[in-house]
């Protein structure tokens, strides 16, 4: 019967009425494809770097001690580490393409306002903003490459995508530090204009009519408010472990226990 048919896989293995996975990129499409998605890898995974020895020169700039300043770092990884759990849900809501495309514009905003943040206060904040967006950028970015690519090449895509992961956390620090004497400290984020824009606008171009299916998922928040707590936790416990002396410092034990506790009852 019809009906008792209808959510039969078909022979290539899908679901029947289920859309069609589109057809691999070639030619020149693929290669500026593979560049944008690199860029925009290559950009997020510099910044969790780039700031590490400008740290010094930010502090002095705002009026705040290197420790204070050290919180440029944390703030970052803490929303980047809170966010990149949500992708799963923030794709099937949005799709692939407008969800990574809308964080790479996101992200070029949150750079513009952290280099222009007047203090401390406003550079965390404008930090938390570009972690937080930051987050699904790389599982999206490896999902849609992977789908550019004929299956008997996904290890080369792949291999492509991991040189960017690997080689922009070496490069951020020097960068960071050559810009920050060369330059100014603003720059560090600034440079991430041009790079941002011209990934989104290429990816929006290659990628838009290769959009994932969407559909309004509810969101759990108890579920959502636990991982935020657990997963923040911990983040900050492993940035400010090494600087508070671990768990000689009560206030490491106490984001252990809170990392744990939250953990277990989000499980």
């Amino acid at each position: 019967m019809p009906a008792e048919n209808a959510d039969r896989p078909v022979a290539g293995g899908a679901p029947r009425g289920a859309p069609a996975a589109p057809p691999p990129l070639t030619g020149s499409t693929l290669a500026l494809g593979t560049v944008a998605l690199s860029l925009a890898t290559f950009m997020n995974v510099l910044d969790t770097s780039i700031a590490n020895v400008s740290i010094p020169a930010i502090a002095g700039d705002l009026g705040v001690s290197p420790d204070q300043g050290t919180w440029v770092i944390t703030s970052f990884a803490v929303a980047n580490g809170i966010s990149v759990p949500l992708t799963g849900w923030l794709t099937r809501r949005f799709g692939q393409v407008k969800l990574f495309t809308g964080a790479v514009v996101l992200f070029v905003i949150a750079s513009i306002l952290c280099a222009a943040a007047p203090n401390l206060s406003m550079l965390i904040l404008a930090r938390v903003f570009q972690g937080a967006v930051a987050g699904p950028m790389i599982p999206l970015s490896q999902a849609l490459l992977l789908a550019s690519y004929p299956k008997n090449r996904a290890g080369t895509a792949l291999a492509m995508w991991s040189i960017t992961t690997l080689v922009a956390p070496v490069v951020g620090p020097v960068l960071g530090g050559w810009i920050t004497d060369n330059i100014a400290w603003p720059w560090i984020f600034y440079i991430n204009v041009p790079v941002g824009i011209a990934a989104a606008l290429a990816t929006w171009a290659i990628y838009r009519r290769r959009e994932t299916p969407t559909a309004k998922v509810p969101v759990d928040a108890v579920g959502l408010s636990l991982l935020m707590i657990w997963v923040g936790a911990m983040q900050v416990m492993l940035d400010k472990g090494k600087d508070l002396d671990w768990f000689n410092s009560t206030a490491i034990v106490t984001l252990a226990c809170v990392a744990v506790v939250g953990f277990a009852v989000f499980l």
